[in-house]
């Protein structure tokens, strides 16, 4: 896939969190060259990362055909007869098992058609396709093709289908569109696509509602502009990418936006793949992917919503990955939260350094929660925790680290409990407004473990069960004061004790982070 590079204009103000300014937290971060695209750029100066907002109003606006601009009045029934077709008004030429649409207008299709629906049109008006009872099939190409129109809007009504089991290299998807897709109404659509995409819009694809089914060899759903779910049900099984916005000539274009919908995706690559950018905003999505979960170029923002990863190598991967509310629960067999360019590893004599790529992972609110055989939140930069509750479970190897950052880690708010091993042992930085602790327990426990973080008085602060096998327990929270002592018991047994605000030295060295107050 051709890499393209961006620049961040329309993002470089400092952002206002709950009407909190959070000067004081600020990250400067020198725009790489993997995300640029000039060879100089000027520092992007970011308080907590992006918030949903400024990136949506830094892309260009999808297109959605809305219930209200269309009509049912004067629509034209089509109706399918096997390998052939008719149809009660103007608007239509029927050609074998060829139905091709020449008009904007409503057309209500029903029957069964081995064959093809086209839609070709000069017209500026929408062309509101009405699939009642319809199932659509075709060997070669796709089952839908739209190849010309301003807008169309697929609106489901019933039980209905389109398949292709057709290799076509230009409409190359079950249902195709060369133009803006709206896909809308109360009905089911199931799509199959053994060779090729299940839908694709070269331009704007948006789901309003439906019950949606796909199964694609390729690509589940894909807009090249971008890709949106507001409502529904939508299923994908993608030996591809699930979900796919690939534009790569246009920096406001390329994202992927979840804004409601409920939505189980299990994928061949990626879980939902953006040459830009992955909001979420609300929704239930629940993906298994064999590759990343979540991958975008720029920015990932997670403002709402439930979001699971059951399943992935990295779990989450952007250059920007921000938390601000909402809930993200991510399972790796890598890294969980990975920010990078792609561009911060240097070979230097006797080992590898990691350059700081200002790479940024910010959790101002909502919940996160990581569960990795890698590291557990890894930036090639910074981490910058203001608010919101983190968990991590980190690698049960020495290897890997539960936060790990070539950059700083600043804990200024919220609560954040990354437990691992103490080789990659990673301490938020002397600057972190808040207190934490680290503790390196006497000899590592395993998963199944009470767990409890107590202060000096013998109140618990802190508790959960072990999911792995960990030595290492890193608490930052308001309930931790610098300088006090704190105990973590296993199984109501002492562990190991630590004084606040004094790192606990990893036994590897690793990156960023984890230096003691001065």
């Amino acid at each position: 896939m051709k890499s393209r590079k961006y620049t961040l204009t329309a993002l470089a103000s400092t952002i206002v969190i709950g009407g909190l300014l959070l000067a004081g937290c600020s990250t400067t971060v020198e725009t790489p060259a993997a995300v640029s695209e000039t060879t100089t750029s000027a520092a992007v100066e970011q308080t907590t990362g992006v918030v949903a907002t400024e990136v949506l109003a830094a892309n260009a606006n999808s297109t959605t055909v809305n219930d209200d601009e269309w009509s049912m009045d004067g629509a034209v029934a089509i109706t399918l007869n096997g390998s052939s077709a008719s149809a009660d008004g103007d608007g239509v030429s029927i050609s074998g098992s060829t139905v091709t649409i020449t008009a904007a207008g409503t057309y209500v299709l029903s029957g069964d058609l081995d064959g093809q629906v086209v839609v070709d049109t000069a017209d500026e008006d929408v062309v509101a396709l009405v699939l009642d009872g319809a199932d659509i099939s075709n060997s070669s190409s796709a089952a839908i093709a739209v190849l010309s129109a301003e807008d169309v809007v697929v609106s489901l009504s019933g039980s209905n289908s389109v398949s292709s089991t057709g290799a076509d290299e230009e409409e190359n998807a079950a249902l195709f569109s060369d133009a803006d897709l709206t896909i809308s109404g109360d009905g089911s659509l199931t799509v199959t696509s053994t060779q090729n995409d299940g839908i694709t819009s070269h331009d704007d694809l948006m789901i309003l509602s439906g019950d949606i089914t796909v199964t694609a060899a390729d690509d589940g759903l894909r807009g090249k502009d971008s890709l949106t779910i507001e409502g529904g049900t939508v299923s994908v099984e993608a030996g591809g990418d699930a979900l796919k916005a690939d534009e790569d000539e246009d920096e406001t274009s390329g994202y992927v936006l979840i804004a409601g919908g409920t939505i189980d995706l299990v994928a061949g690559d990626d879980g939902v793949q953006a040459q830009t950018d992955i909001v979420i905003t609300g929704g239930e999505t629940t993906l298994s992917a064999v590759d990343d979960g979540l991958k975008a170029e720029v920015h990932i923002v997670v403002s709402g919503g439930a979001t699971t990863v059951s399943n992935s190598y990295e779990g989450v991967e952007a250059y920007y990955i921000t938390v601000e509310d909402g809930s993200i629960d991510v399972a790796a067999s890598d890294d969980g939260i990975n920010a990078t360019s792609g561009t911060s590893t240097t070979t230097d004599i006797g080992g590898v350094e990691e350059a700081d790529d200002g790479a940024l992972i910010a959790v101002t609110g909502g919940e996160l929660t990581v569960n990795s055989e890698g590291d557990g939140m890894d930036s090639n930069g910074s981490i910058l925790i203001t608010g919101g509750t983190s968990t991590v479970f980190g690698s049960p190897e020495d290897r890997e680290g539960a936060l790990d950052a070539n950059g700083s880690v600043v804990v200024d708010g919220g609560t954040v409990l990354a437990v691992g091993m103490t080789g990659m042992a990673t301490s938020p930085d002397a600057e972190s407004e808040q207190g934490w602790v680290s503790v390196a327990l006497d000899q590592s426990a395993g998963a199944g473990e009470s767990v409890q973080v107590l202060d000096e008085s013998g109140a618990v602060i802190a508790e959960f069960t072990s999911v792995k096998t960990f030595q290492s327990v890193v608490l930052s929270s308001a309930d931790v004061t610098e300088g006090s002592t704190y105990t973590v018991t296993v199984g109501g047994q002492s562990a190991g004790t630590a004084t606040a605000g004094v790192a606990t030295a990893s036994t590897q060295g690793g990156g960023g982070g984890g230096a003691p107050r001065p």
